[in-house]
Order: structure tokens, then C-alpha cells, then sequence
């Protein structure tokens, strides 16, 4: 099942550099909202010589934008003292360079807290991030999830969602990723992690488990994308992800 616990394609595991050194770690709670939005908004956050590559297949199949909401619970540096911790929201596009078939994820744009600003992508800008999230158990087993992300930049930029779930069966994975900058395309990290996914909504194979969705992107750099016209693809969430970073020297 790796391709369900991927929930996007564009995961591929990467070869270990003779001199790759370790960045960072972190350990997070994170929900993944997949969106099909307008290419023309896309392609103007993508840089020179790439181009918007959404996956065919899998359970966020035809998703051009994929919005990470990450709530970091410890984050530590390449000695492995405390570092601050990143919450916020992150903007990822699956992009590939013309003329290649290697679709890649590339960070173009997040709020995040102001002490992680403007981040290894050059990307972020400081906001402030208000996050809730609950759990209630019935009496016959089930359980719902309760999610509340505001998150808000000082240049207008926001992010509002809100989603209310069933918990479902999880699906534990290992995997590997190289990410790209939007900002500095010829740099990336290279990242090694473990997760726990549930998958609550995927248009592709049918699954919904979601009883209640908004989301609302605003400002001068999300207006352009969430419109009124997107389509949400898939939302997962992630209660347990645990990263290592690596940077190639």
C-alpha cells in the first residue's frame, strides 16, 4: 500500500551523496489538503525552466498544489540542540524541468511562525499561526477529529481551514524525498522519515470519510490560486511524522 501512504506520487527515494551531511530534525502532527486550482495561477509560482507536473494516478490523482498545514512538535539542529519548532502553512507544487518525466515536489511559498523565516527555501514569510485540534471518542469506538488552522501573515497572506473527520485505518511508511526551492530551484533537501497517514478524503478512489471541510486562501500570493474555483482532491492526515534532513555537499 505505498502508494496510499504516499498520498502524492512525486515521493521517490534517493540515492545517499558520498558527502551528504545532516541538517535538522523534527518531529510534527501535519493534515495534507490537495487542490486542483487554475495551471495559469500555478505556473507563475514555478521558475524558469520548470513546469507544473500533476501526478496521473494514485489517490490525489490530478492535484497541482498541495497545502501543508504542519504543527511542529520538537525540532532540533544538525548537533542536535533545540531549534524552533515550525508551524504554519506551506505551499508544494509537483513540478519537473522541460523536457524531463521526473516529476519532483517543490516549495514555492508558506507562513510560518517569525523565528523560522524565511527558511532553507528562502520562501516563507513570518506570520502567526493559531492551530486547535481535538479528538473525541464515542461510546462505540468511534472517533472524530476536530481541526482549526488560522494562520496569517503581516503582508495579507492567509490561510483558514477547518475540517471535521472519522479516524480511519492508518497506514505506517518509510520514505524518502528530494525537495526543491521555488525561490533557488538548483538547491533542494533531501529528506528521510517515517509517518502515520490516515487518508479521510480522496476523490480518485472514492474514500470520504469528512463530515465538514472549509478552506480559504487570501492575499496578494494565494487569492490567485483559491479563487472560488479549486477543487479539493484529497485531505490526509498525518497525527505522527517523524524527519531527518540532509543536505548533499
Amino acid at each position: 500500500m505505498r502508494a496510499f501512504a504516499l498520498v502524492v506520487l512525486w515521493v521517490l527515494v534517493v540515492p545517499a551523496y558520498a558527502g551528504e551531511r545532516l541538517s535538522g530534525s523534527n518531529v510534527d502532527v501535519r493534515t495534507y489538503m490537495a487542490f486542483k486550482v487554475s495551471e495559469a495561477a500555478v505556473q507563475k509560482l514555478v521558475p524558469p525552466g520548470w513546469e507544473s507536473s500533476p501526478p496521473p494516478a494514485g489517490p490525489s490523482k490530478g492535484f497541482n498544489v498541495l497545502v501543508i498545514l504542519i504543527d511542529s512538535l520538537s525540532a532540533s539542529n544538525a548537533e542536535g540542540k533545540p531549534a524552533a519548532p515550525l508551524r504554519g502553512g506551506v505551499l508544494v507544487i509537483p513540478v519537473k524541468k522541460k523536457g524531463t518525466d521526473a516529476a519532483v515536489p517543490m516549495v514555492v511559498f508558506g507562513i510560518v511562525v517569525p523565528e523560522v523565516a524565511p527558511g532553507a527555501y528562502g520562501v516563507y514569510v513570518p506570520g502567526k499561526a493559531a492551530i486547535e485540534r481535538k479528538i473525541k471518542s464515542a461510546a462505540d469506538g468511534k472517533l472524530t477529529a476536530d481541526e482549526t488552522w488560522e494562520i496569517e501573515a503581516a503582508d495579507g497572506n492567509a490561510i483558514v481551514a477547518q475540517l471535521q473527520y472519522e479516524r480511519g485505518a492508518t497506514t505506517k511508511s518509510k520514505l524518502e524525498a528530494k525537495v526543491y526551492s521555488g525561490a533557488k530551484p538548483e538547491f533542494f533537501r533531501i529528506y528521510r522519515w517515517e509517518q502515520v497517514a490516515d487518508l479521510a478524503r480522496s476523490s480518485a478512489t472514492g474514500v470520504n470519510r469528512v463530515a465538514k471541510v472549509s478552506f480559504k486562501g487570501s492575499g496578494p500570493k494565494l487569492a490567485a490560486l483559491f479563487d472560488g474555483s479549486e477543487q479539493l482532491i484529497s485531505v490526509t492526515s498525518i497525527p505522527s511524522y517523524s524527519r531527518s534532513i540532509f543536505l548533499p555537499d
